[in-house]
């Protein structure tokens, strides 16, 4: 699919034109893909706002875009901690008076394979709490801005969708039972593409087609996201993938979701990421995405299910 839409070497960041007047939000833009989408944004004349839990972080990374881009490059930072849904809800009404558009919501920050199960100050486990709820709360809130500003949601899913349980654990979402770190991981990736693919179905309902939604991946990223929350062996084996071919730098990790946030044109119900093996690597473009991913029983459910976890709906 990448060769017959974007050519042989799939989509990449030099087709993004000038985004001069356009403005792009990011979760988890400290390090890895979101980092680097921040700085390409910023590269085309966007101005970005960061939505990440460090601070200190945060002025380092603007720092560094500066320098490297000129201090006129237009990067802010807001404060947001997903796995708490007060601090999310303080984040969108601070975006919602600092910002007087949002042409994308790129919802890029994660936490991934937690070796021993965790709870967020809310209650949730913490990789559904923080991958999905958290994104959840923040895509609900912000869409009223998203719609009028003709804008898009970007949800950055990943391949461990396919690499766990399969679907939602409906009658255990929480691991209370058998918490394995890879299952509960996949379901909360799962869980954030089900409710892209959910959100466009609603969206078109209630007659909303200025706002696009999209799914997609980074493939196999060298990113700190592991060293950050994996286990030990977890490290250890991702620390020797890093070294092969298998993976890719977090610059082309970033490609996806730039793609998803200012690729005109692009269809909604693709998956989009590398299309190389396994979708780890190679060009970016469409990727199939499994049938499990796409179950609307299923999908509809998960909706109903996180409006009342959370408490947060979207009106529509």
């Amino acid at each position: 699919m990448a060769d017959k839409q974007f050519g042989k070497n799939g989509w990449t960041p030099d087709r993004i034109g000038s985004l001069r007047g356009k403005t792009f939000l990011i979760t988890g833009a400290t390090s890895g893909t979101g980092f680097e989408a921040a700085k390409i944004l910023a590269s085309k004349d966007a101005k970005v706002v960061m939505l990440n839990r460090n601070p200190e972080k945060s002025e380092d990374c603007i720092a560094a875009i500066k320098e490297e881009l000129g201090g006129k490059a237009g990067v802010s930072f807001i404060r947001i901690d997903l796995g708490d849904q007060s601090s999310v809800k303080s984040a969108a009404a601070e975006v919602l008076e600092k910002v007087d558009r949002i042409d994308a919501l790129m919802c890029n920050g994660a936490i991934a394979q937690v070796p021993k199960r965790q709870l967020t100050v809310d209650g949730h486990e913490s990789q559904l709490g923080v991958n999905y709820y958290g994104h959840w709360t923040l895509q609900a809130l912000l869409f009223p801005l998203i719609e009028k500003s003709n804008g898009r949601i970007v949800t950055v899913g990943s391949m461990g969708y396919d690499m766990g349980l399969k679907t939602i654990k409906f009658d255990d979402m929480n691991w209370e039972k058998d918490y394995t770190a890879n299952d509960a991981y996949s379901q909360s990736k799962l869980a954030q593409i089900m409710t892209i693919y959910e959100l466009q179905d609603r969206l078109k309902a209630a007659g909303k087609t200025n706002v696009k939604a999209y799914a997609c991946h980074p493939g196999s990223s060298r990113t700190s996201l592991i060293k950050t929350s994996g286990s030990f062996l977890m490290r250890l084996t991702f620390g020797l993938m890093k070294l092969s071919p298998l993976t890719q730098p977090a610059e082309k990790g970033a490609y996806p979701e730039l793609m998803c946030a200012t690729e005109p044109d692009l269809k909604e119900r693709g998956f989009y990421g590398p299309t190389g093996r396994s979708y780890w690597v190679g060009p970016v473009g469409e990727c199939e995405l499994k049938s499990h991913a796409k179950d609307k029983a299923v999908s509809k459910r998960l909706w109903e299910v996180t409006e009342k976890a959370t408490g947060v709906g979207w009106g529509f």
